[in-house]
């Protein structure tokens, strides 16, 4: 399945809503793909950075209609989402987070990260595992990552990035007084304001477009 990059398909959908399935049959990169993410791989390596490799998931399939959102998933090579120019589709969820009176939780990722290291982001966010529903992922990394469980989450949107990475993004309210706890992979975090105009210059222009998207 070919994407252009984009806003693949928009909710709001509740996590009940989202069907999953997976394939059986593990993903086949092209040599030249594979390749590529054999070089950033060792690129990782020279630099200290995580590069554990294995099987985490590709979006192979979906479909919108009748209040769902339905996923057909396939095994794929992680390393594959580090090919800057072909990601194979690997998919990511993105779980966007917000405090009760509408500010927005970001964290600068630390710069030993194997992705986006040194750069600010929103929320939470990871590889969907192999067998996982994305919807799970979201949850997971809120805790892995902010030590925090959310009052009410909602499954928001499917956005293809312009290096072939298929996002799943989720919305995460928590409850009035929650507070969160950083993991070792941000070595910053901040709540920034309600209004979008008001983000402070960190704040680059895919964050805004994000923000202004789960805003409306």
């Amino acid at each position: 399945m070919a994407t252009a990059p984009g806003l693949l398909a928009r909710g709001p959908w509740s996590p009940a809503q989202v069907e999953v399935s997976w394939r059986t049959d593990p993903f086949e990169a092209e040599d030249e793909a594979t390749a590529a993410a054999d070089t950033a791989l060792q690129a990782l390596r020279e630099r200290g950075s995580p590069s554990h490799d294995g099987l985490a998931a590709r979006l192979a399939h979906f479909e919108v209609g009748a209040g769902r959102l339905v996923l057909e998933l396939q095994p794929a090579r992680w390393a594959l989402r580090l090919n800057p120019e072909n990601g194979a589709q690997s998919i990511s969820s993105l779980c966007v987070v917000r405090a009760a009176d509408g500010r927005w939780l970001a964290g600068r990722r630390a710069d030993w990260l194997a992705t986006w290291a040194g750069r600010w982001a929103l929320g939470a966010g990871g590889a969907v595992e192999v067998d996982e529903n994305p919807t799970g992922t979201l949850s997971r990394e809120l805790r892995e990552e902010w030590s925090v469980e959310p009052e009410r989450m909602s499954v928001e949107a499917l956005l293809a990035l312009p290096n072939d990475i298929v996002l799943f993004v989720g919305l995460a309210w928590l409850p009035e007084g929650a507070a969160v706890i950083p993991d070792a992979e941000h070595d910053e975090f901040a709540w920034w304001p309600a209004n979008i105009d008001d983000w402070p210059p960190e704040a680059d222009d895919p964050l805004r477009r994000v923000g202004a998207l789960l805003a409306t």
